[in-house]
């Protein structure tokens, strides 16, 4: 509520210390929007690097927004080097557990611009993929 100002004046600052809380218990979409927070600058000083960070806490949990966006960073290299198999990968994850054709063209438009080599890598990658459990 603090994040969007529903019901109460809008204060990122509020919204990031709760945000946090519900992270540090495991909470994936906590995580998801402390990475929304870090990417923009919202209540924090713009932090690429942090934002991927909590991306993948809750992408690598099975939360299909943070692999959206974590797709989306590896494909334009925004804070991390540019890997187009990483961002295939994401992008298919999210894809299948979102039933999402829009995903599934994101991904399409990434592998136009990868080697067969890359493609495979993928697609391994995606098939061997777990989620993993938070470590508290």
């Amino acid at each position: 509520m603090y994040d969007s100002g529903q019901g109460v004046p809008q204060d990122y600052a509020e919204a990031l210390r709760w945000f946090r809380k519900a992270a540090d218990q495991g909470h994936t979409s906590a995580q998801f929007n402390l990475g929304v927070m870090y990417a923009n600058g919202q209540g924090v000083p713009e932090n690429a690097a942090e934002g991927v960070r909590w991306y993948r806490k809750a992408a690598d949990q099975g939360d299909a927004l943070a692999q959206v966006e974590l797709g989306r960073i590896y494909a334009e290299g925004q804070g991390v080097p540019q890997d187009y198999a990483t961002a295939h990968m994401w992008l298919s994850l999210a894809s299948a557990e979102f039933g999402e054709v829009f995903f599934a063209k994101e991904r399409d438009v990434v592998a136009q611009k990868m080697t067969r080599e890359q493609l495979a890598e993928a697609k391994r990658l995606a098939r061997e993929w777990k989620p993993k459990p938070e470590v508290k």
